[in-house]
């Protein structure tokens, strides 16, 4: 069991989501970066399917109260266990009654702390997956409080992985690569090299839901668009003119424009993102795409 002596700023139970059910409306969630997430579960011996615990920006204070082991990955934060600092992306085994406590973040946004057998939270449409808009999921459907306690699940024994420092490139300042969206012609020439030349900054609003982008309007033309299916990645733009990226917990359809669609490979890199950082874009075809995901897979699996 954990116990959970502080929450953090917003931490919840996520695994590789919530898959199949998006024709019948319901969110797919899980992880904001999968590529950490399914990190952690390896350096610990995990299927990459086992829930993790997602922190974002501040993390929590945790007591385990079994004998165990854990890994972190995914943005930079000091870590200590018991008051002794601990290194990120390694299996640390830990004691009953030892706390693990997140100090200062230095790089990255979400952190994802991995434990050997899984968090065991009741499955729901066959995932543990927290979305909190539908209260669905997770630990009663919310982010987590103090005063929580979180089962743990049967170890599987497993090869366990040896960590790396792997979180995508953030910083301050990113450059992620784009597909053209199938609304791309609304836009025209000058849209698109706005988008290329632009300069953005996550606004303040930006959540689980999708990112709202401070920076150049980008003006389009013609009628409204019935809503249709919408991916993890596509930049919808409303009359405003201020682009939204849809992230993990986005709705199953919308009827926005869609300008571009940020690569399946370069998701990790936005979920690293927190509120003012820099972000622009890169326009790529299809090949480069599905190239940057094989090379992802690759050093996942090596």
């Amino acid at each position: 069991m954990i116990h959970v002596l502080q929450p953090g700023l917003f931490t919840t139970v996520q695994d590789n989501g919530r898959w199949g059910y998006q024709r019948f409306g319901i969110p797919v969630a899980g992880p904001m970066d999968r590529v950490s997430h399914r990190l952690a579960n390896l350096i610990v011996g995990n299927r990459a399917s086992c829930a993790t615990l997602e922190v974002t920006l501040a993390g929590p204070r945790l007591e385990f109260q079994r004998d165990l082991r854990f890994a972190v990955s995914g943005a930079e934060f000091e870590l200590f266990l018991d008051g002794t600092p601990l290194s990120m992306d390694a299996a640390q085994p830990v004691r009953s009654g030892q706390c693990l406590a997140f100090g200062r973040r230095q790089r990255g946004a979400r952190a994802y702390v991995a434990v050997a057998g899984g968090i065991e939270v009741p499955l729901v449409l066959g995932s543990r997956a927290t979305h909190v808009a539908s209260r669905m999921g997770g630990f009663r459907g919310r982010a987590l409080a103090a005063g929580d306690v979180l089962a743990v699940g049967a170890t599987v024994e497993r090869r366990a992985r040896p960590g790396r420092r792997s979180m995508p490139a953030s910083g301050t300042a990113g450059r992620v690569r784009v597909l053209p969206g199938p609304d791309a012609e609304r836009f025209g020439a000058l849209g698109a090299a706005v988008l290329a030349a632009a300069e953005y900054r996550v606004g303040a609003a930006s959540d689980r839901m999708g990112y709202r982008l401070d920076g150049p309007a980008l003006d389009q033309a013609g009628p409204e668009l019935p809503s249709c299916a919408v991916p993890a990645g596509a930049i919808q733009v409303p009359p405003s003119g201020e682009p939204i990226i849809l992230m993990a917990d986005r709705p199953t359809s919308g009827g926005y424009p869609r300008i571009g669609t940020v690569i399946t490979a370069d998701i990790p890199v936005l979920a690293q993102m927190a509120p003012a950082d820099r972000v622009a874009f890169e326009t790529c075809n299809l090949e480069t795409a599905m190239q940057a995901l094989i090379a992802q897979e690759r050093a996942l699996l090596a």
